[in-house]
């Protein structure tokens, strides 16, 4: 679905909501290219803001994973149509915490995954999630 906002390059478009848009961030919610979508890493933040959910990782957690779900749903896409997540953990501890919430998003069989500990991610937060997803309805 495009939108007012989305830009298109022979064959790549760069897809942003209004909400998106509207935080000014240098980069685009996703980039479509062929049938293939690259979602920007999500972070917990709250809808419309650039604020962390309270709570800590559990909380930024669920967050995150609505993030993506919304992201995708403002595009006319869906969380089946994820293929690959890239997880970056603030701390591997929350691991297990983590795939708790994950499994609430996905049922079997589950898109390919990779995972790790990163020092330092964006605002603070305890965790951010790079998704690739299908493009074909």
């Amino acid at each position: 679905m495009n939108t007012p906002e989305s830009q298109t390059t022979q064959h790549i478009a760069r897809l942003n909501s209004p909400a998106f848009s509207q935080l000014g961030l240098p980069f685009s919610e996703i980039v479509r290219m062929g049938d293939t979508l690259y979602l920007s890493g999500q972070m917990g933040t709250l809808p419309g803001t650039l604020t962390l959910a309270p709570g800590g990782m559990q909380a930024q957690a669920q967050q995150t994973m609505e993030n993506i779900k919304s992201t995708l749903e403002a595009h006319g896409y869906s969380m089946e149509h994820i293929v690959k997540c890239t997880v970056m953990l603030a701390d591997m501890k929350d691991w297990p915490a983590f795939n708790e919430i994950y499994k609430r998003f996905f049922t079997a069989p589950y898109p390919a995954r990779s995972a790790f500990g990163a020092n330092g991610l964006a605002m603070g937060g305890q965790l951010e999630i790079d998704v690739i997803a299908s493009a074909r309805r």
